[in-house]
C-alpha cells in the first residue's frame, strides 16, 4: 500500500510539472512570437536587405549556443529574446521580397494563417492523444542531415526542384519536431527547461512559415 501511494504520488507530481513546463513555454512562446513580429514589423519599414548566408549563421547559431548556455538562469530569457529578435528581424528583407508581388500579402497572410492552424492541430493531437512521439527523435536526427546537405546543394547549383523539395522537407521536418517536443514536455522524456522548449517550437515555427511561404510563392503565377 505505501509503495502503490507512492507511485501515485510520483506520477501526480510529474503531470503537475509537466502542465506546469507546458503553461511556461507557451506563454514564453507566445511572447517571442510577437516580439519577432515587431523586429520584422521593423526591418521591412526600414528596407533592411537580404543578409548575407554566413553572417545569418554565425548570428542565428551563436545565439542558439547562447541560449543552451544559459537556460538555467535568468540571463537564458534574455538570450531567448535576442534569438528570437535576431530571426524576426532577418525575416525582413523576405516579406519586403514577396510584398513587391501582386498578390505578395495573401501569400504571407496564408502562409501565417497555415503556419497557425498547423501548430494548433498538431499541439492538439500530441496533448489530446497523449501519444507518445519520441520515435520520431530518429527521424528528426536524419532529417536534418539530409535537409542541411539538400539545402547546401540548392544554394549552389540553384535548382528551382530541389529548392522545392528542400521546402516541402522542411514543412514535414518542422511538423514532426512540433509534434516530438510537445510530446516529450507531456510525458516528461527529455524535455523540463521551458526555455529549451520554447526554442525548439519557435525554430519549428518559423522553419514552418517560411518553407509554406516559399512553396506558396513558387506555386503562385507572379
Amino acid at each position: 500500500m505505501a509503495y502503490h501511494d507512492t507511485h501515485v504520488a510520483q506520477r501526480s507530481s510529474a503531470s503537475v510539472s509537466s502542465s506546469k513546463v507546458l503553461r511556461n513555454t507557451y506563454a514564453l512562446l507566445a511572447m517571442t512570437l510577437l516580439f519577432s513580429a515587431v523586429t520584422a514589423g521593423a526591418a521591412v519599414a526600414m528596407g533592411v536587405e537580404r543578409m548575407n548566408i554566413f553572417v545569418f549563421f554565425v548570428g542565428a547559431y551563436g545565439l542558439m549556443f547562447l541560449v543552451h548556455k544559459t537556460a538555467n538562469s535568468a540571463a537564458g530569457l534574455l538570450a531567448t529574446f535576442a534569438f528570437t529578435g535576431f530571426m524576426g528581424f532577418t525575416l525582413g528583407p523576405i516579406l519586403n521580397a514577396y510584398l513587391a508581388l501582386p498578390n505578395g500579402a495573401a501569400l504571407i497572410m496564408n502562409a501565417l494563417a497555415m503556419t497557425g492552424l498547423t501548430f494548433i492541430g498538431l499541439s492538439a493531437v500530441a496533448l489530446v492523444t497523449k501519444k507518445d512521439f519520441s520515435f520520431l527523435g530518429n527521424f528528426l536526427m536524419a532529417g536534418a542531415i539530409v535537409l542541411i546537405l539538400a539545402m547546401v546543394a540548392g544554394l549552389i547549383f540553384q535548382i528551382p526542384t530541389l529548392m522545392l523539395m528542400v521546402s516541402a522537407g522542411f514543412v514535414l521536418f518542422a511538423s514532426a519536431a512540433i509534434l516530438y517536443q510537445t510530446s516529450e514536455i507531456v510525458h516528461r522524456a527529455g524535455e523540463t527547461n521551458y526555455i529549451l522548449a520554447t526554442i525548439t517550437l519557435y525554430v519549428s515555427i518559423y522553419n514552418l512559415f517560411v518553407s509554406l511561404l516559399s512553396l506558396l510563392g513558387i506555386m503562385s503565377n507572379d
